[in-house]
This record gives C-alpha cells, sequence and structure tokens, in this order.
C-alpha cells in the first residue's frame, strides 16, 4: 500500500459496545487516502475481535497492554505515516465529509497546523443531546480563549504530524487533559482553526476517561489550572491528578457524573425538562449526597427563560 495522506488515530479501551459504529463512520469516509490505526489499550472486553472482524487493509491493529491513553496516542505518533493525524475516539461517529474537509483546509494554506471543528453530542444510546459551537473558530478568537477554555474537542482535530511530535506529543503526566496541555505547547508553531460545522458526533457514556471536572473536585481543577497556565507539568503533579482520579474512578462515581451531565444538557442546552429530570432522578439515586442534583431536579420545573437567565449568570 503506498504511504496514506493521513493516519486517523484511535485508541481503544473497552469499548466494544461502540467500535463498530465508530469504525464503520471511518470507512465511510469521502476521502480515501488515509489508514486507521487503532490502538488497544488493554481492553479486556471484546474490543479486539470487533476490529478483528473488519477486513479493510487499511486499519491497523495495535495492542501496547493498559498504560493510558497518552502512551496510546504517543505510540500511534510513532507509527503513524500519514503527514496529518486525524484524532478520533473509539465511542464517536465521524460524518462522510469530516477528513475531506479537513485535508482540504490544512491543504490550503500551510500556516495552519491543526482544525477542529463543531460538533454534535449525543448520549450512551446515540439519542441526541445538543448541538455544540465551539468557542471561537479563528486563530484569533482560539488564542484569545486558549488559557481560559480547551478550544478543540480532541476527537474532531486533524493536526500535522511532525509539529506535533516537535512540541512533544502527549504528556503522560496531564491525566485526563492531556490534550489541552498539547494545545498550550502547539500554539507556537503554527495557527489553529475550527471549522464551523458538525463533522462528528461525540458520544457522553459513563464508561468514559472524562468525567464532569465540578465532580473532581477543588484541587484538581486549581492543578489543573495552574498547569496551563505555565504550559508544563512535572511528574509529582501528574502523580497528585492520578490519585485523585483513581480514588474517583468508581462506578458509582462515573455513572452519577454521566447522568448528571445529561440531565444539564436536556436542562439548558436541550430544552426537555422531563427527560433532565429522569437523569438527575438517576443521578440522585446514584450518588444521594450531591446537593446540586436535588438542585437541578428542582430548577427543571422552572420556566425556560429563567434557567437560561440563570444559566448566563453562572454557567452550570
Amino acid at each position: 500500500m503506498s504511504t496514506p495522506l493521513v493516519t486517523i488515530l484511535m485508541p481503544a479501551y473497552n469499548a466494544a459496545n461502540y467500535i463498530g459504529e465508530a469504525i464503520s463512520s471511518v470507512l465511510c469516509q469521502n476521502f480515501t487516502d488515509f489508514e486507521l490505526l487503532v490502538i488497544d489499550d488493554g481492553s479486556a472486553d471484546e474490543t479486539a475481535a470487533i476490529i478483528k472482524g473488519f477486513t479493510d487493509p487499511r486499519i491497523i491493529y495495535l495492542n501496547q497492554g493498559h498504560k493510558g491513553i497518552a502512551y496510546a496516542l504517543n505510540m500511534g505518533l510513532r507509527e503513524a505515516k500519514g503527514r496529518f493525524i486525524a484524532r478520533f475516539d473509539a465511542d464517536d461517529v465521524c460524518m462522510p465529509s469530516r477528513l475531506q474537509k479537513q485535508v482540504e483546509f490544512l491543504s490550503a494554506d500551510d500556516r495552519y497546523v491543526l482544525c477542529g471543528s463543531d460538533a454534535e453530542y449525543i448520549s450512551e444510546s446515540g439519542d441526541h443531546l445538543f448541538n455544540f459551537t465551539c468557542i471561537g473558530h479563528t486563530h484569533e478568537d482560539i488564542c484569545n480563549q486558549l488559557y481560559i477554555l480547551c478550544p478543540f474537542i480532541h476527537s474532531s482535530v486533524m493536526y500535522r504530524k511532525e509539529a506535533v511530535i516537535a512540541a512533544g506529543g502527549y504528556s503522560p503526566h496531564a491525566h485526563n487533559f492531556e490534550d489541552y496541555l498539547l494545545w498550550i505547547q502547539l500554539a507556537t508553531y503554527g495557527r489553529y482553526a475550527n471549522l464551523p460545522e458538525q463533522l462528528i458526533r461525540v458520544r457522553f457514556n459513563p464508561a468514559s476517561v472524562t468525567i464532569d471536572e465540578k465532580w473532581r473536585g477543588y484541587r484538581f481543577r486549581q492543578l489543573k489550572r495552574k498547569i496551563i497556565l505555565k504550559g508544563s507539568i512535572t511528574p509529582d503533579e501528574g502523580d497528585e491528578l492520578k490519585a485523585i482520579i483513581q480514588n474517583q474512578n468508581t462506578q458509582k462515581i462515573k455513572k452519577g457524573a454521566y447522568y448528571a451531565l445529561c440531565g444539564k444538557k436536556y436542562l439548558v442546552n436541550n430544552h426537555q425538562p422531563s427527560k433532565a429530570r429522569t437523569y438527575f432522578s438517576k443521578a440522585i439515586s446514584t450518588h444521594p449526597l450531591r446537593w446540586d442534583n436535588y438542585a437541578f431536579y428542582l430548577l427543571s420545573y422552572f420556566p425556560q427563560r429563567v434557567i437560561s437567565w440563570l444559566y448566563h449568570i453562572k454557567p452550570i
């Protein structure tokens, strides 16, 4: 096979429920000059069998054992043949024109090292949750917000491999925000953009590594903020982050955070108060000591204009 222009980098860990749909959405791309590099992070379910069930020669399967997403991504960068890297998660869905539009954008202007996109967010079962618009689409707008909020959906980005390798790749210490720290470090290598259209569908699910950071606690957010502002991380800081996460990575907390997040989205972004109450009820049942779930449940009975007003005063 000739050297592909694009490598799609897909880490996977216990993704058997979703990875078949994710891979199928890649194989349906209008743009075909790619390889799909799937790095199995030591899955214990049927993930490997599902991947190997596809016969397309562009799919390359690697297994690194269970080391974590940063190690999987760095392994993928080392093995990638493509000049452009398209990040994609094993539980998301690509729109058919995604690769074509991002390749066209990056090929048209060498100044740009990365472009992401807007997205549709869906629930575990694939139901529409809300439409997401990035905090900025132009380089200037993105840079104005870069140290305030992560400006990219990780699984939506395409970037130049050489630039990311030169920036140092993904830090294995920046647990749960290895992407955001990389964007900080990559900013001096070129320009950024987000395409103003939904090129992926992002799935919330309770098995996801990432949960609502309000559930992580003040110390996690404080430490993350410090690291982002200085643009680097020490092994000791990484160990502290890891300890916080390990103490919270229980099924109880993951499910509770997932239910609460879906409830908030149905309350604020996709106003369906009855569905919001269903999710808040599940969050309360899963984690009854969190007072904020009760407050959101009661808030769901307020008129939409009141909820919107409160949200703009203090985002939830």
